[in-house]
């Protein structure tokens, strides 16, 4: 094909997103021109010999070799030009963005000025150590991401100067004459001069599933991109026949490129995760400036000395900072890739994880995603019986059955004789590999092939049966095929087409064992039954069959079709369809109860969107279906009040699709956006998460995307939902516990300085609580597995923050709670026994109570008895480590020097355990309380963003 990509490496919110672009070239043609080719997009319109003229060729002749060269450095190389990549210090520069880093990058390099070494160094290695882990994670990701990449530039074949030559796609210039015949890529944009049974697969750019019939015939301008018969497109397949084509763009003039163009003009913004965490260390930031304020103009009204006061004050602003919450945020978020790699979905930057979990609208591709992406064989009708059948795509497994009851294969005579003409009367091959089929040819025709093999019958033993000996092809204008077979000396004759055109081409119909002259009313029958078919979204073919006498007849003279089609018995209809995957109904469902609204957004015909979407529980009555033709007429206004009522989008192009993610942004919503064409690309940038299908995905939508769901599943990408909202949740508890630890330790350190107490604890305490006593635990609750009922909730608003109001009064309560705890045993040891004593029980109980405290923590709402102890074995494991190394500093004399402690009495050891665990039962009697008034003001939630 030609195409390279551009990869930007200043977007690194999106580290990897691909942009596509142009370079200029050298010169402009008087004609107009851009570097990749003419500039008209009216190919389609033109008259052919004017087309030809204007372009300066000839049909078979082509270019000379001598023109070829020049338009080739007047135009420049058929390709879309790749940027460098992201390199990895780009990657790791990234992970300083947030604030809170810089918060603790200041706190450090401050404790290091007033001397506090220990204290600086802890907090310095554990910015390294976060940023380490973060770069990491989303540098494995990019690697794996492209390691998805096996796209490799094609050759194309083309006509110059009479002669047929095979040169590097790059090469193609506009006016080449280009041959096509199945399985090619298409190699740039071009309007056909010939084609004989030519179908294009062009599912990359318009979404269409079915292969697109191409004829040479005019088109008008209005025509819409999937409808334009006469052209053919980069980034396309040859599916069946042969044509040739005169090349009318390359480069960044194709559509493709045009939507190259799209890409560069689509930006997500700020991930939701982000502008919290961001939010946090603001708040955090102007905390610890009043703190430092407060505690200094006190103590200068209380005349204490300037150094002692500034090194109080900066020992608060330390304790004031969770340092713990970058790491917890980025392993919450890491555990998470690695759970939702192990369910399909490969997270490519950090962040975009949580986004998810906060989406409320997911716009979704059909084909591939929704839907298995390969046709089948979902309905057959004879003049006897009507039967369904089982099995999803080119899978080998799959029943049939009548009424409800399942046919074996090869019992019922009637179907066998449907299934032998749909497959006498074909083109394809199957390959067969691990169960399951693949295609050579056309995928309707294989299909067919696949639901003969379900009921038994083999291709290659009905050749050996029924020797082919000639036939009609298939045709736009004849809408029917013919094949001649011999059976014996006798010659049989095989058709499939369009219902209308066989119908009219049969005089008797096979009804049970017998065959009858077909009446009015069975042609009326059967039209009705194909038409409510195809109001079901089936693709209907009719098959008939004709005994044409002796072969001999047939081996003398060529085959004459209206000689063969004539007279036909009919045998019954076939409706194919690439149907819903069997998972996909269950996760629309989930999607639903979560409160997410799914929107189909789809190049595919208008009839099969609904059907499809009906099928899968999207569309409801009420709800609004949109062409692409329909959606040009709107304005961005309308548009944005019309789409919160639509469910379908039908016939839409790249820029259609930008639009209406766009339509759900300036609706304030979260919105994700999945697809796999060059098409979907520029909305999947342009999304606040972008999800590529890694196994049909092209490579820019890949590099375009930030989740690239490796299975093609659409329940893999609810699976990813889930996982984010667990993320959320993880971090939001793990958030709530490491502030409220620390109001606890600011509450007791302000207080002392207030009351005039000695300060209960030292930096080397503060510090060890914020890193090991809260930090251990808050990696422990990052770890959570996801709560069961996570997708029982509706979406979190696009403007909730981490920090609101209900989350101060909680944390304030809890903190304050601790803070008493600990103070009531200070102020005992303090007038009971000595200053040191004091000290030693401020820091166990505060470290006890925090210890304690991190069971309760797991959920705002379910008590540690549902939760159960062993459900996090990290935290359990955690929390007893800590406990062990908290009693060592007590009883170990190298501790007892760094942390400036003494050791402690058992029965002291048993009374500030018992004291620590009133935080506890405050926080359990908490969620009784509030699970007990939520019960009583629930109200039901209105599904999706309004």
């Amino acid at each position: 094909m030609g195409v390279r990509m551009r990869k930007s490496g200043h977007d690194l919110q999106r580290s990897g997103s691909w942009v596509m672009t142009a370079t200029t070239r050298t010169s402009e043609t008087a004609r107009g021109s851009t570097a990749a080719g003419p500039i008209p997009s009216d190919w389609h319109s033109r008259l052919l010999d004017d087309l030809l003229n204007e372009l300066g060729t000839q049909p078979e002749r082509g270019l000379s070799l001598a023109d070829a060269a020049d338009r080739l450095k007047r135009y420049g190389p058929n390709e879309l030009r790749q940027e460098a990549a992201v390199r990895p210090i780009a990657i790791l520069v990234a992970q300083f963005r947030s604030l809170v880093i810089w918060i603790l990058i200041g706190a450090a390099a401050l404790s290091i000025g007033l001397g506090e070494i220990v204290d600086g160094l802890a907090i310095a290695v554990i910015v390294v150590l976060n940023a380490l882990f973060g770069f990491y994670q989303e540098f494995r990701a990019e690697r794996a991401a492209a390691a998805l990449a096996h796209l490799v530039a094609p050759r194309a074949r083309v006509v110059r100067d009479g002669h047929s030559l095979m040169i590097p796609a790059a090469e193609v210039v506009p006016g080449d004459i280009l041959l096509h015949e199945a399985g090619d890529l298409v190699a740039a944009d071009a309007r056909l001069i010939q084609a004989e049974q030519l179908r294009t697969e062009e599912a990359p750019l318009t979404g269409e599933s079915q292969p697109v019939e191409k004829a040479i015939a005019h088109c008008v301008a209005e025509t819409a991109l999937g409808d334009r018969h006469n052209m053919v497109f980069l980034a396309t397949t040859v599916a069946a026949g042969t044509g040739r084509s005169v090349v009318v763009a390359t480069g960044m003039a194709t559509e493709v490129g045009r939507i190259a163009g799209l890409l560069e003009s689509a930006t997500a913004g700020e991930t939701p995760l982000r502008r919290r965490l961001d939010l946090v260390g603001r708040w955090l930031l102007w905390a610890c400036l009043a703190i430092v304020l407060l505690v200094f103009v006190l103590g200068l009204v209380r005349s204490l000395p300037l150094f002692g006061l500034f090194l109080a004050s900066v020992s608060l602003a330390v304790a004031a900072i969770p340092e713990g919450l970058p790491a917890v945020v980025t392993v919450a978020l890491a555990l998470g890739t690695q759970r939702m790699a192990r369910r399909n979905a490969l997270v490519k930057n950090l962040p975009s994880v949580e986004t998810l979990g906060s989406a409320q609208v997911i716009c979704t591709d059909k084909t591939g995603t929704l839907t298995v992406g390969e046709m089948t064989a979902r309905k057959m009708v004879t003049g006897a019986n009507a039967y369904t059948v089982t099995g999803e795509g080119y899978a080998v497994t799959g029943e049939f059955f009548v009424g409800g009851q399942e046919i074996p294969a090869g019992s019922d005579p009637l179907l066998g004789r449907l299934l032998r003409a749909a497959v006498a009367c074909n083109d394809a091959e199957l390959t067969r590999q691990a169960g399951r089929y693949g295609i050579v040819g056309d995928s309707t025709e294989g299909s067919l092939l696949v639901a003969a093999a379900k009921h038994g019958l083999r291709r290659e033993e009905l050749e050996a049966e029924l020797p082919r000996i000639g036939g009609v092809p298939f045709d736009s204008e004849r809408k029917r095929m013919t094949v001649v077979r011999a059976q014996g000396d006798q010659a049989l004759a095989f058709a499939k087409g369009a219902p209308e055109v066989i119908f009219a081409r049969c005089s008797h119909i096979v009804t049970g064992r017998s065959t009858e002259p077909m009446s009015e009313s069975d042609r009326m029958r059967m039209s009705l039954v194909s038409a409510t078919m195809a109001n079901d979204a089936l693709r209907v073919l009719a098959l008939a069959e004709r005994p044409l006498g002796p072969l001999t007849e047939y081996n003398a003279k060529p085959i004459e079709a209206d000689e063969i089609e004539s007279g036909m018995t009919f045998l019954g209809l076939i409706g194919l369809q690439d149907p819903p995957r069997a998972e996909a109904r269950e996760a629309v469902a989930k999607c639903r109860g979560a409160g997410i609204r799914i929107v189909m957004i789809t190049g595919d015909h208008p009839d099969t969107a609904r059907a499809i979407a009906r099928e899968l529980g999207i569309l409801d009555r009420g709800d609004e279906t949109l062409t692409g033709t329909e959606l040009a007429r709107l304005e961005d206004r309308n548009l944005t009040e019309r789409i919160a009522r639509t469910a379908v989008f039908a016939r839409v192009t790249a820029a259609d699709k930008l639009r209406i993610v766009r339509a759900w942004k300036r609706r304030n919503a979260v919105v994700a956006m999945t697809g796999d064409g060059v098409n979907d690309a520029p909305a999947l940038k342009e999304a606040s998460i972008g999800i590529a299908m890694g196994i049909t995905g092209t490579e820019v939508t890949k590099q375009s995307a930030d989740i690239i769901i490796t299975d093609n599943n659409f329940a893999s990408i609810v699976a990813a939902v889930e996982e984010g909202r667990g993320i959320y949740d993880n971090i939001g508890k793990t958030l709530g516990y490491l502030l409220a630890g620390n109001t606890a330790e600011l509450t007791v350190m302000l207080v002392a300085t207030l009351v005039g107490w000695p300060l209960p604890l030292l930096p080397i305490h503060l510090l060890w609580i914020n890193i090991v006593t809260d930090g251990l635990p808050a990696l422990a609750l990052a770890t959570d597995p996801v709560d069961r009922d996570v997708l029982s909730r509706p979406p979190r608003p696009p403007q909730a923050q981490l920090i609101d109001g209900p989350f101060l009064k909680t944390t304030a309560m809890i903190g304050g709670v601790t803070a008493l705890v600990t103070l009531s045993a200070f102020a005992f040891e303090l007038y009971s026994g000595s200053p040191d004593s004091a000290q030693n029980a401020a820091f166990t109980v505060l470290v006890f109570s925090e210890l304690f405290r991190s069971f309760g923590a797991r959920s705002d709402t379910k008590p540690i008895w549902r939760l159960g102890l062993f459900s996090n074995l990290r935290l359990l494991m955690v929390v007893l480590f800590t406990f062990i190394a908290q009693l060592a500093i007590h009883y170990v004399p190298a501790l007892q020097a760094v942390f400036g402690i003494g050791p402690i009495s058992i029965g002291q050891c048993l009374a500030w355990m018992a004291l620590g665990t009133i935080p506890l039962a405050f926080v359990e009697a908490m969620k009784l309380l509030r699970t007990s008034g939520d019960a009583a003001t629930r109200v039901p939630q209105a599904e999706g963003p309004s």
